[in-house]
């Protein structure tokens, strides 16, 4: 089975070399690497050049699904792997990955785990990641354009990468496959790491974006309206004269943080550390809900603008 491997990347020199050693270090190697650069200006796209079979297609910007269709466009093979080129892949991954597809799949879902530098980023991993692959449902897993394989007539069968949109192009095409009914495996031992945002304002940017990128695409409208219902019960509920509704609010919050907070305290080890998580998780998930509250909004607007 021929496989191409494809990628995007913008300004990412400060990591494209683990990621040119792990995909070197691979035990089944791809057959062609295609990576687009959407105008690097850090010499990204030198470095990838000077890396065996790594084929770069400069497309100066680009958004990321455009860089995806066009080195798909490029590629030669029919199987196509996809990942992101600030990732570290397990030594197996493409192994691990190709096998649901080899058994007949459509999609073959990968994993990814974050790569975590300090508590701040111990508890984002914590707040908004799946941790173990033994939280996911196969049935209903989404997953990342970090770690996803396809047939090329899988993506073909959706019109490719939706370039329109941003960000969230990868759950834009999830979404479609669900849709079709594609046989869609999840591949846990496929695994790739990345790299969380350094501080709460990349943060709130990040998941901003994401939420815009949901309201553009159409995307998760009843988790996001429960989001905003949640958020005005409680705001009801804390200038409430009655305790009850007071009392059942923050019951709620604490079964809302209750897997975050438990995963947080899986990972950290220090005890100083889990009892500082016990109260940052539950801040980072209102920051962060927050960030999702404005960012559903202004997609919202975007799109009523297009109309």
């Amino acid at each position: 089975m021929k496989v191409s491997l494809i990628g995007t990347v913008l300004n990412g020199a400060g990591h494209v070399d683990e990621f040119i050693a792990s995909l070197a270090a691979q035990t089944v190697r791809p057959d062609e690497v295609v990576i687009v650069d959407g105008g690097s200006t850090d010499g990204t796209a030198e470095r990838l050049r000077v890396a065996e079979g790594v084929t770069v297609i400069l497309e100066p910007g680009a958004n990321i699904s455009r860089g995806r269709n066009l080195a798909i466009a490029a590629a030669a093979h029919d199987v196509l792997a996809v990942t992101d080129v600030d990732c570290i892949l397990e030594p197996d991954w493409l192994q691990q990955l190709l096998v649901p597809i080899d058994d007949g799949a459509d999609v073959s879902m990968g994993f990814y785990a974050p790569i975590t530098d300090g508590l701040l980023q111990e508890c984002l991993a914590a707040v908004n990641l799946r941790l173990d692959a033994s939280e996911v449902d196969p049935r209903r897993f989404m997953p990342s354009a970090r770690s996803v394989a396809f047939r090329r007539d899988a993506l073909e069968a959706v019109g490719g990468y939706p370039e329109w949109l941003d960000i969230g192009e990868d759950m834009w095409v999830n979404h479609r496959w669900r849709e079709l009914g594609l046989d869609m495996r999840f591949a846990p031992a496929a695994l790739v790491h990345w790299r969380l945002r350094p501080t709460l304002g990349g943060v709130w940017l990040q998941y901003f974006r994401y939420a815009r990128g949901d309201a553009r695409g159409g995307m998760h409208p009843e988790r996001h309206a429960l989001r905003y219902g949640a958020y005005a019960g409680a705001l009801l509920a804390s200038r409430s004269d009655r305790r009850l509704p007071a009392l059942a609010a923050l019951g709620a919050a604490t079964a809302y943080a209750r897997t975050p907070v438990r995963r947080a305290w899986r990972r950290i080890d220090d005890p100083g550390g889990r009892a500082a998580a016990m109260v940052l998780v539950p801040a980072l998930m209102g920051w962060i809900d927050t960030a999702k509250m404005a960012g559903y909004a202004a997609g919202l607007a975007d799109r009523g603008r297009r109309r």
